[in-house]
């Protein structure tokens, strides 16, 4: 790791720390989602069905802890409400989702999980106080180099799936669309109320798809305490806390810094992933952990 020189401090020491942490702990309940969505799927859940209940309760929930305002100042905030929810919520895992069925799921991970880079050339573009410098930068990449090498895992055998690894990529762009929207919104709304339209937007996004599908719900699995758990840790911890937490961190520590986070996703299911299924991690994954590791401390000192 370079040496700093006085003329960096970490962003640690300014009183972001708690934002730091937060960023952290959302990230682990993003990364452990995976395994939660993989026992439901084979309980009989679709992958369409899942996100677009877990939206729908997750609204409902935020709707009873706060329901004075239902509208936004101007209809401009309410369209850009809209293509947060859209974005954000139904789009990106529909995307995601259906890449899963048509490629490898490396290829899908590394694609999706590009969505930081996206998010931080496109923000740097659009927003000044976005704009990282060199150390910040190389940070970047080395937290994705550690990505990729956490979801290879030693298996550096990547197959070409045009259509979906085409996919994957609009899942990438519409979570770095949704991080750059959002952040208009930050300073003009509570992170309550900007979670709680946004899943409005999606649940009927999502139901939307959800008829389309056609497919029954099996009501009657809920019944089983692990469907329940997982079902029950998706919507609060992934969809409740994840969002309301992840939306006010993007505020506090800036998007494209918060998004370098996004990279650790793949570090926390593959840890998750080793402890509840018995999946195997090398020693590539553990090089790609510290580089993910090393890449986001990095990332995180900026010019005075």
């Amino acid at each position: 790791m370079l040496p700093l020189s006085k003329n960096y401090t970490p962003r640690l020491l300014h009183g972001t720390a708690p934002w730091h942490l937060l960023a952290i702990v959302t990230i682990t309940f993003w990364g452990t989602s995976f395994v939660s969505t993989k026992v439901l799927l084979n309980h009989g859940f679709s992958a369409v069905q899942i996100f677009a209940l877990r939206f729908a309760v997750t609204y409902l929930i935020l709707l009873a802890a706060r329901h004075r305002q239902f509208r936004c100042e101007s209809w401009k905030h309410e369209l850009l409400l809209f293509i947060c929810g859209i974005t954000g919520c139904t789009l990106y895992f529909w995307t995601e989702n259906t890449a899963l069925t048509l490629s490898p799921t490396s290829n899908v991970s590394l694609i999706v999980c590009s969505s930081a880079l996206l998010t931080m050339i496109f923000g740097g573009i659009f927003y000044k106080s976005e704009r990282l410098g060199k150390r910040q930068i190389l940070g970047c990449l080395l937290t994705f180099t550690g990505m990729v090498l956490v979801v290879l895992n030693g298996k550096f055998v990547l197959k070409l799936s045009p259509v979906g690894d085409f996919i994957a990529f609009g899942g990438a762009i519409m979570w770095a669309v949704y991080s750059l929207v959002v952040r208009q919104l930050n300073d003009k709304y509570s992170a309550l109320f900007i979670t709680r339209k946004m899943f409005f937007y999606g649940s009927i996004t999502s139901l939307f798809i959800m008829l389309i599908e056609g497919r029954e719900i099996p009501w009657q699995n809920f019944a089983e305490p692990v469907v329940a758990l997982n079902f029950l840790c998706l919507t609060v911890f992934s969809s409740l806390f994840g969002y309301l937490i992840w939306n006010k961190v993007l505020k506090q520590i800036g998007t494209v810094l918060a998004s370098n986070y996004a990279y650790a996703i793949p570090l926390i299911t593959t840890v998750t992933a080793a402890i509840t299924l018995g999946e195997h991690i090398t020693a590539v994954a553990i090089a790609g952990a510290l580089a993910i590791v090393a890449g986001i401390v990095l990332a995180q000192f900026k010019r005075k």
